[in-house]
């Protein structure tokens, strides 16, 4: 399957549009994997990420800027599990429209849009890690397991 086919799976879509968190998975700067759990916005061609970047910069921002190669995966937390699993490039360092979005879809409209009140009153914003996916996995471990079980 392509990465657009898989994207575009039943089971891929319901967890792109979920409040899961999702768990990115970088390098940091002196070479050792790490992994954080974070908002996410799909818009349909990326997996967007917010971090914050002022009144001072989230540390993973300067590991990703200089390793751009991250992954993404984001699960239903309930058997049978449903996970999606994206590698990517992240390609992008913009202020970021889409958190107000995800704020809505994690905390629902009325608290979602009360956060963002408090966090441009508190004079934080935040730096956009959108994720192009090169690579997309599913599994559902109903008719996709991982490859070792399958083997």
């Amino acid at each position: 399957m392509t990465v657009p086919e898989v994207l575009n799976d039943k089971v891929a879509q319901e967890l792109l549009a979920s409040a899961q968190l999702a768990r990115l998975a970088y390098t940091w700067t002196d070479g050792t994997p790490r992994v954080v759990p974070i908002w996410f916005h799909w818009t349909g061609s990326e997996v967007m990420m917010a971090s914050p970047c002022k009144p001072k910069a989230a540390p993973k921002l300067k590991a990703i800027s200089s390793r751009p190669e991250v992954a993404v995966t984001i699960d239903s937390g309930s058997w049978p599990y449903h996970v999606l699993l994206v590698r990517g490039v992240e390609n992008s360092d913009a202020i970021v429209p889409e958190y107000a979005s995800a704020a809505e879809r994690y905390f629902g409209p009325d608290q979602g849009r009360a956060w963002i009140a408090q966090v441009v009153q508190m004079g934080v914003s935040f730096a956009r890690i959108a994720v192009t996916p090169t690579h997309a996995t599913i599994l559902d471990f109903e008719t996709r397991f991982p490859s070792a079980l399958s083997a």
